[in-house]
């Protein structure tokens, strides 16, 4: 009877903390939508920019991913400021500078000023797609976290949906007013999500790095299945951040450790062991493989790719890149209730096989309608226009949230945001550099021969995850280690001295 009373009473508990930790997600991964808006309106906008300011091919794919350069800044930043003032006024100082980005974009009167935006945009982009999956996975329980975590690529897809409606709303405008209306348009997001994040709490691992047990234990106590489980992660989390277990009360002194961001460099980066290499590899590959593969190509330049397959109207053009947006959202959305089902592995074999499938087809369809200027070919378009559908669907069962839920649960908590601002600067720079050359190398290998070259790098992204990445579902984030092969030892040895000195350190002092 006890037990059954019991089972009663945490049945519910369970379902009302799913909802909140579901509802703090949606909020830290609402900044995300910055980063999709500005790729999906930048696809549309750039028709009308390139006419209104008379500037080059080159100018133009430099100005359409410059911004994921610039990001770079934010995205190294946001490591060092969310530790500082936390996770969750991280996530306003991102849209807060987005903000003033939209608005430079908006007003701007020439390429330079137009170049200005994008750099200040840039740095909140890099800022909100480091920050809002490191909050997501620190405040998720284990059984939800890969559903939860798919949430900023869920934001970033709808995001990229208002950008390719934004493009179709505003496209009838007089030309010098139409683009610039689409991109300032875009700082209306980026202040509601300011005044949203206030109704979030803090993340609890970084709270108890900041010596916060009772904040910590309030927020997990709402965010775990039963309170057994929240007990548990605050033990875990208090070990890794080397808090001894005798340690407790509502506030504690947590004592800095000299070098600290030093010896985080060192652990990640200068001279990690074996299974922090691993791990740190693993996020790099993950991050560089997502974008070599060529999705912003294929969102950033979908105009112009449904231009070399034989659609010339531009309202068509539009009302197809439409297509996309909706089709990758929707996919994005059935992915997250794959994640944690499914599991990690299952879905990213998947989805890359079945994108090295699309890009085969998008190449060959764009290589027989080049072979023939001028000629209608139905069965080449329809195959492009297939093809492309199928390889954003694939993209976003998979590798397209597969990214940052893989990244922000397998790195220890001491180098955490620290890990993932590395595999997010992978993921920029290779973003930068596809979408800064996919003009340059269509003309030099043709348009066709551009989506060959990508199918084979996701056939080398295929082999990687094969051989390279374990299964993560189901596992806490302090379990991490072990998967990756970190001897025990390693884990909880070197913790427990420290902490046993800490001790003596704190009762002599």
């Amino acid at each position: 009877m006890a037990s059954a009373r019991l089972a009663e009473a945490v049945e519910p508990r369970k379902k009302s903390n799913v909802k909140y930790a579901s509802f703090c997600a949606i909020l830290a991964s609402m900044a995300s939508i910055i980063l999709g808006y500005d790729i999906g309106v930048m696809s549309g906008a750039a028709i009308y920019i390139k006419k209104d300011l008379q500037i080059t091919d080159v100018q133009l794919e430099i100005l359409m991913g410059i911004l994921n350069v610039y990001s770079l800044i934010g995205s190294f930043a946001a490591g060092r400021t969310s530790d500082w003032i936390g996770r969750r006024f991280t996530v306003v100082f991102a849209a807060a500078i987005f903000f003033v980005g939209a608005l430079l974009m908006g007003f701007a009167v020439d390429y330079a000023m137009l170049m200005a935006g994008r750099f200040v945009a840039g740095v909140g982009v890099g800022y909100a797609i480091m920050i809002a999956p490191v909050y997501t996975a620190e405040i998720a329980p284990a059984a939800s976290r890969g559903f939860l975590t798919s949430f900023p690529e869920v934001f970033i897809n709808i995001g990229i949906l208002l950008g390719y409606v934004s493009n179709y709303a505003f496209a009838r405008l007089p030309l010098h007013l139409g683009w610039r209306v689409m991109l300032g348009i875009g700082a209306v997001p980026s202040a509601l999500l300011a005044l949203m994040v206030f109704g979030m709490p803090e993340s609890p691992r970084w709270l108890v790095m900041k010596g916060r047990l009772a904040d910590a234990r309030a927020v997990l106590h709402k965010t775990s299945d039963t309170p057994e489980e929240a007990a548990e992660r605050l033990a875990d989390i208090k070990a890794a951040a080397g808090i001894p277990k005798d340690l407790d009360g509502d506030v504690v002194t947590v004592p800095k450790e000299r070098n600290g961001e030093s010896q985080v460099w060192k652990e990640l980066i200068l001279s990690p062991t074996p299974a922090v290499r691993r791990i740190l590899l693993s996020a790099v590959g993950l991050h560089f493989f997502q974008q070599a593969s060529g999705i912003d190509s294929v969102v950033l330049y979908s105009p112009r790719v449904f231009r070399s397959a034989g659609i010339t109207d531009d309202n068509k053009l539009l009302g197809t890149t439409c297509a996309v947006g909706v089709t990758k959202t929707l996919f994005i959305l059935v992915a997250t209730f794959l994640l944690d089902r499914a599991g990690r592995r299952p879905l990213l074999l998947t989805s890359t096989g079945g994108m090295i499938i699309s890009l085969v087809g998008l190449g060959t369809g764009l290589t027989v309608v080049g072979q023939h200027p001028g000629a209608k070919i139905p069965w080449a378009v329809a195959l492009c226009i297939l093809s492309i559908l199928a390889y954003v669907s694939f993209f976003s069962i998979g590798l397209g949230p597969m990214t940052s839920v893989y990244t922000s649960e397998i790195f220890p908590l001491r180098v955490r945001a620290l890990g993932y601002a590395v595999g997010v600067a992978s993921n920029r720079v290779t973003s930068g550099v596809i979408s800064m050359t996919f003009l340059s190398l269509s003309k030099a290998i043709t348009i066709g021969g551009s989506f060959f070259l990508y199918s084979g790098i996701a056939g080398f992204a295929w082999v990687f995850f094969f051989t390279y990445l374990p299964e993560t579902r189901g596992r806490t984030l302090e379990e991490m280690g072990r998967l990756f092969g970190m001897e025990d030892t390693d884990m909880a040895g070197e913790e427990s001295a420290a902490a046993k000195q800490k001790v003596v350190e704190m009762r002599t002092s």
